[in-house]
């Protein structure tokens, strides 16, 4: 057994997930986080679990750096995040950055900061890397459906990672730079969005679902799995929970159509409307309406090219920030 910590900095949101990590039998197929059947395969046991908003993005569309006020609100969480892991003996960490630190200039800024905060390296990772390990994350706690392909959709601040695999693990993998903080910055700045700025908005995220299934076979879904804050957000709209509960979020299985009538209230809702639902974090008051549109915009595609057959989709709570600790060796 090994103590790890693994740590998501993304653009909206940065996440710790300070777990336990046993290697039990599989005696099952094979899957994206471990081997074959009868070989050791790494389980976590959740000893931390945080997330803190800091919006890193804040800007990087438009101006190409990281601004100073979210690099010291990320520099700020991951002080306290490296108190924990003092705090729980961690023996190994592993800092992962992904969609705005891919895409600033300065983000040598970023990186010499956390390293002096917490004396490990942070790894920005590549759009496909971001994509695997997500799907190594979500996938280890789905039931094995052999070959069955199941798509992992991330929908995350500045991109959207849609991975393709099975029990043998990723088929196909691609990242696209559509996500909640990236569409609101870059079109819904109305209260609430005008239908121009809608339709600006899904037209860009309808280019990047084009763009990725140039290299996902997205017709070959027959399961889909959304993960990342925006889509379980959705998913306690959808089910009316009276607080954010990730107990009652993971695994639910939803109609599209709960799902996507969830979507277009929260894209249709005024900033004060979500700030008042229960289950809302802070944090994502003012960019749930964009990750509805995204979300809304993949549903329906993935409805469209398997004819039908994609009629449910399917949340998870576990996603990179697990497969970042599962990947930890």
């Amino acid at each position: 057994m090994t103590r790890v910590a693994a740590i998501d900095c993304g653009t909206n949101s940065i996440r710790l997930l300070i777990a336990d990590v046993n290697a039990d039998v599989n005696t099952g197929a094979a899957t994206a986080a471990g081997g074959a059947t009868g070989q050791p395969t790494p389980r976590l046991t959740d000893i931390v679990r945080e997330m803190r908003v800091v919006r890193l993005g804040q800007g990087v569309d438009s101006t190409g750096e990281l601004a100073q006020e979210a690099l010291e609100r990320t520099f700020a969480a991951t002080r306290d995040y490296a108190a924990l892991i003092r705090e729980h003996g961690v023996e190994q960490v592993r800092f992962v950055a992904t969609s705005a630190t891919r895409d600033a200039r300065n983000r040598q800024v970023f990186v010499d900061g956390i390293r002096a905060i917490l004396g490990v390296e942070p790894e920005v990772i590549t759009g496909d890397e971001e994509a695997a390990l997500s799907f190594a994350g979500a996938s280890s706690v789905l039931p094995s459906r052999g070959e069955d392909p199941v798509l992992v959709v991330d929908l995350g601040g500045g991109s959207t990672e849609f991975v393709l695999g099975n029990a043998d693990g990723v088929i196909a993998a691609r990242s696209v730079d559509v996500g909640c903080v990236r569409m609101t910055e870059r079109h819904l700045r109305s209260d609430p969005p005008t239908p121009e700025q809608i339709a600006a908005a899904e037209a860009d995220v309808d280019a990047a679902i084009s763009e990725a299934a140039q290299t996902v076979p997205l017709e070959r879904t027959t399961v889909v799995v959304g993960v990342a804050g925006s889509v379980t957000t959705i998913t306690a709209h959808a089910l009316r929970l009276p607080e954010y509960s990730p107990a009652a979020i993971h695994g639910t299985e939803l109609d599209l159509d709960a799902v996507r009538k969830a979507c277009t209230e929260l894209l249709e809702m005024t900033r004060e409307e979500r700030a008042a639902l229960p289950y809302m974090h802070p944090g994502r008051v003012d960019v749930i309406g964009a990750g509805g549109l995204v979300w809304r915009r993949v549903l329906q595609r993935l409805a469209d090219v398997t004819g039908g057959r994609i009629t449910t989709a399917v949340a998870s709570e576990h996603d990179i920030l697990d497969g970042i600790a599962l990947s930890i060796r």
